[in-house]
């Protein structure tokens, strides 16, 4: 875990997201973090991160992962956390300074397509690629697979890099569980969601 300042934006300014705990990058609380870990980025062009549903995940949902979690799940793997380490290099400051300052919102989801599904046990990956980023906006296209089993995704990601992500190159052993095209965030200002009393 990062814990100074100064780590945070020595990360920011020069790195990049892989070993970051989610939580130290998002506001969602655990009961809406659909995000485990994040095992290759290129702050520039995209992500790849996973998740593993829970039984909250599945509960009175047949078991099953619902489709749209899965769309929110690559919502903060790409959009959300991509454009949260931009918005904080732009700015210099830490996640936690950026959440006082904007909230992350959906703005529009393009297409989706699904092709199977996924289950309490199963760990899936979103591989997201950044197509527009300004103003605050950030526009991601991508593919979710479910992983084989036994695989150490920081080892098998350790030699990625843009062009293989471009053209989605994995392993068959991956099995493709959705398209999504156009999924579209951007951080509004935090006095847009206050009320006033």
């Amino acid at each position: 875990m990062i814990t100074e300042r100064e780590d945070y934006l020595e990360m920011i300014n020069n790195g990049n997201l892989v070993g970051v705990n989610p939580t130290q990058m998002l506001l969602h609380g655990p009961t809406k973090l659909l995000l485990n870990a994040y095992h290759w980025h290129s702050p520039n062009k995209g992500i790849v991160a996973s998740y593993s549903p829970t039984e909250r995940d599945v509960q009175d949902h047949f078991g099953i992962f619902r489709g749209v979690d899965q769309v929110e799940a690559f919502a903060q793997a790409s959009v959300v956390s991509c454009a949260t380490f931009l918005e904080c290099r732009k700015l210099n400051c830490t996640p936690e300074e950026l959440k006082n300052k904007y909230i992350p919102a959906f703005i529009s989801i393009g297409q989706v397509n699904f092709h199977n599904y996924l289950e309490v046990g199963d760990t899936f990956i979103s591989m997201g690629n950044i197509t527009f980023y300004k103003w605050r906006q950030m526009v991601c296209d991508g593919r979710i697979y479910k992983v084989p089993k036994n695989i150490d995704l920081d080892d098998y990601f350790s030699d990625f890099n843009e062009e293989r992500l471009l053209k989605y190159d994995i392993s068959k052993d991956f099995t493709l569980v959705a398209d999504l095209y156009n999924i579209t965030g951007r951080a509004i200002k935090i006095e847009l969601f206050k009320k006033e009393e």
